[in-house]
């Protein structure tokens, strides 16, 4: 009996942890890759018509920034999609939130609240290090390359996000 009470509470875990995912992960990430690659794509054309300073070199700068994001992106999404298929638990506990009162105080949960670990211990120092290889791609691509600054800050931020949601796109099937 204990095996049946297991299995359906890892069917709510994947239930909730894919919920979760669609809601506080892909929708964000479609809304400002969206905002991103108009951003970086609109930079883009403005130096293309408006300086006129658009070259071979702000072609493959660009680009390298989009991969950039993308690399960054892929390497997010593959860390989650791993904490979805061995700990769905960890996002599923994210998607239970205590519900607010009508004084605006958290409710307590009923039942025993349990602890349960995140991924990685190594994680957070891992999103540093991706920060600053986006933030140092872009300054790089400023100071010492041939893209303005809007779309050096926009474009590697286009490709990880829509990198983010093309890695999942498994997950949006019905």
């Amino acid at each position: 009996m204990p095996k049946l009470v297991s299995v359906k509470q890892q069917e709510g875990h994947d239930a909730r942890a894919t919920a979760y995912i669609k809601a506080y992960m892909l929708f964000p990430a479609g809304i400002l890759g969206l905002i991103s690659m108009l951003g970086g794509v609109g930079g883009l054309g403005y130096q293309l018509i408006a300086t006129d300073t658009y070259s071979w070199a702000t072609f493959v700068e660009s680009s390298g920034l989009l991969l950039l994001g993308g690399l960054l992106g892929w390497v997010q999404t593959t860390y989650h999609r791993w904490i979805l298929a061995n700990r769905p638990e960890v996002f599923a506990e994210r998607m239970r939130q205590p519900a607010l009162s009508k004084s605006g105080k958290p409710k307590r949960e009923s039942g025993k609240s349990q602890e349960s670990p995140g991924g990685s211990p190594w994680a957070p120092g891992a999103y540093m290090v991706g920060l600053a290889l986006l933030l140092f791609g872009s300054t790089v691509a400023v100071l010492y390359g041939a893209v303005h600054p809007i779309p050096a800050c926009f474009l590697p931020w286009a490709g990880f996000f829509w990198a983010k949601l093309f890695f999942w796109k498994t997950l949006l099937k019905p």
